[in-house]
């Protein structure tokens, strides 16, 4: 890992040393406003598309994610590299024209970076709820599930499998407004697994009625707020 980070760190840097040896090499250290100004802005750019991995969101689509904030980057550090060294070479005088391009540029990619970040970060925020929700469903349906394995008896069985029933078909979608029903129903769960280790029939069957009780209550609900 460290050999990884020292290799990265040496292919960014080959950037800058290029730069600078041309840049200095061939106009030397003496120059007006106008050539450090684009000379700014070149960096800056370039430090922008260095920073990219930082402002990717986390998520399923990060791959997405990433791709887009890189190309956005990319496509500004190049237009500023062509602008930077057109206004460096050709027009090294007209300070207020190099100075309002290139700050147009910065202003386009701060516009488009921005708003691609806030998308992104909705995305994922709505990737993971929709990820918590399915994860409900499934974690909550196979606890119970290895629960009626275990359960003795017929009728007591016949209850723990209503419950189960009914809560592996109901709709794997969450709201804030249910999730105290969900609370009271990953708790009857854990209650029922109790019930069902001691061998308590009568707790099994109380608890399975309020179980299901607790999963109509969150299908009613949710279908109420559809």
């Amino acid at each position: 890992m460290h050999k990884m980070n020292t290799l990265w760190t040496v292919l960014n840097a080959i950037f800058l040393a290029v730069f600078n040896t041309a840049f200095f090499a061939i106009g030397g250290a003496h120059h007006n406003a106008t050539v450090w100004t684009s000379y700014g802005f070149v960096h800056f750019a370039y430090l922008m598309l260095l920073l990219a991995p930082r402002m990717i969101a986390e998520g399923k689509s990060a791959a997405v994610f990433g791709f887009s904030i890189y190309s956005i980057s990319s496509l500004y550090f190049l237009a500023e590299l062509v602008a930077g060294a057109t206004i460096m070479s050709l027009f090294p005088q007209d300070f207020v024209v190099a100075f309002v391009v290139q700050l147009c540029l910065a202003g386009l990619y701060g516009v488009l970076l921005v708003s691609h970040v806030i998308a992104d970060e909705h995305t994922a925020a709505a990737e993971e709820v929709r990820q918590y929700n399915i994860s409900f469903i499934k974690e909550a349906s196979a606890n119970l599930k290895g629960i009626m394995d275990g359960t003795q008896g017929r009728v007591t069985r016949s209850q723990v499998e209503r419950a189960y029933d009914a809560l592996y078909s109901s709709p794997a979608r969450s709201c804030e407004e249910v999730g105290q029903i969900e609370d009271r129903i990953l708790m009857y769960i854990g209650r029922l697994g109790d019930a069902v280790a001691s061998g308590d029939a009568g707790a099994v069957g109380s608890v399975s009625n309020s179980l299901l009780g607790a999963i109509n209550e969150r299908n009613a609900r949710l279908k109420a707020l559809n």
